[in-house]
């Protein structure tokens, strides 16, 4: 098994940085691993791509990305296992059908060469573990299992006996298991082989985004759904007590949900406050880009892709200190701060807000970090050199097996 000498270090690159084909004890793998995968190799992407349910936040961002990249390198297709979480007793029934017609699907259909699982914490993870133990089982295909979920530690720490056992079973059927930072590899390291662990974090195209770092007045801008858990509130209320306090800044807040009211009122309140409402993709792009710093207050995270994204529009990054999110950002381009705490995250803001030059630098430390690190013409290699150990790995386990 080759997968503990291949773990990619993330956060900022340097000549030590190591990629998932290079090992982390000197042996190292030709760079060319990703070319060796044939283009008639097929790929079949298992996960919440939300094409019934009008998207499905950051998996199915992630898988959009991941077909668009790679469908010109291999034979690509997904299995779309999102499902509209019910609310009536009749909608159960409605999910219940969905689920049984998806799996009769994916079990009459052509056995590819690699199944690529994303799950996340929950009922996202028992929804998606037949999957990887049918292919990994029945169909005797190498299995990549993708972890996302903003609380998948607590998923781990608080499971039942039956659910760690399952945990257990699903990690050990799969092939290799993709974390997105070195923290959520320590946290799988509970349940799954640390040595089946590799580091993939999520990517964005920076060339999809123009920056103007040097915005005047500084521009702070969030996007995110507006929900407790992405620190809306506070962020409002931040606002709210900066624009009081006389600092000179402008601020947009995007994006839609139960707490949306109070974007409105701050924006209703104070005139340099927009409050735009749920925003296009090609739109939220141009935000990021008009910005100068972006804010997320979250209290728990996998590795976001919205701060990725408003580090490729070059914005210093206000955030906390949870999930992956400490492994792009530090003081070199922006700030953490604990969740939840409102006299930190204000004073903080305060504090970049009012140092246009360094909130410059910050943003342009950011979207470097990304062209070198995190963008997806690099990932996508990182991938399919995963992809071609994966292969390697599965014929040998077949010819062991006689099949």
């Amino acid at each position: 098994m080759w997968w503990g000498h291949h773990v990619r270090a993330v956060g900022v690159r340097s000549e030590d940085t190591m990629s998932v084909v290079e090992g982390i004890e000197g042996e190292s793998q030709p760079e060319s691993t990703a070319a060796s995968v044939p283009s008639s190799t097929e790929v079949l992407v298992v996960g919440p791509a939300g094409y019934r349910t009008e998207g499905t936040g950051g998996i199915g961002r992630y898988i959009a990305e991941q077909r668009r990249y790679l469908e010109d390198r291999v034979s690509l297709d997904i299995v779309d296992t999102a499902v509209r979480t019910p609310e009536r007793p009749i909608e159960y029934l409605r999910t219940a059908v969905t689920v049984l017609l998806v799996w009769i699907g994916f079990l009459g259909r052509r056995r590819p060469d690699i199944v690529h699982v994303h799950t996340s914490h929950s009922f996202s993870f028992y929804i998606s573990a037949p999957y990887v133990l049918v292919a990994a089982v029945l169909w005797n295909r190498p299995v990549i299992l993708h972890v996302h979920g903003s609380s998948f530690d607590t998923f781990i720490e608080d499971a039942s006996i039956p659910a760690a056992v399952l945990q257990r079973t699903v990690f050990d059927a799969s092939t290799a298991i993709v974390a997105l930072s070195e923290h959520w590899r320590d946290v799988l390291s509970a349940r799954a082989r640390p040595e089946r662990i590799v580091v993939v974090p999520n990517a964005v195209d920076p060339d999809e985004y123009a920056p103007d770092p040097a915005a005047d007045p500084p521009h702070l801008v969030f996007v995110s759904n507006h929900i407790e858990r992405k620190g809306i509130v506070e962020v409002t209320e931040s606002i709210d007590e900066l624009q009081d306090a006389g600092v000179r800044f402008r601020a947009t807040i995007a994006g839609s949900g139960p707490l949306s009211h109070h974007a409105a009122a701050v924006a209703e309140d104070h005139d340099a406050v927009d409050y735009v409402g749920f925003v296009s993709e090609e739109r939220k792009r141009d935000l990021l880009s008009e910005g100068s710093v972006y804010v997320l207050p979250t209290r728990a995270e996998g590795l976001p892709i919205a701060v990725l994204e408003a580090m490729a529009g070059a914005n210093a990054i206000v955030s906390t200190d949870v999930g992956g999110i400490p492994s792009i950002v530090d003081e070199a381009n922006g700030a953490l701060v604990s969740p939840g705490d409102l006299h930190e995250l204000t004073d903080t803001l305060e504090g970049v807000l009012s140092d246009p030059a360094a909130t410059e630098r910050m943003g342009r430390v950011s979207r470097r970090r990304i062209e070198e690190s995190y963008a997806w013409s690099d990932i996508v290699d990182e991938l399919l050199s995963l992809y071609a150990h994966a292969l390697d790995d599965g014929a040998g386990v077949a010819a062991h097996s006689g099949n």
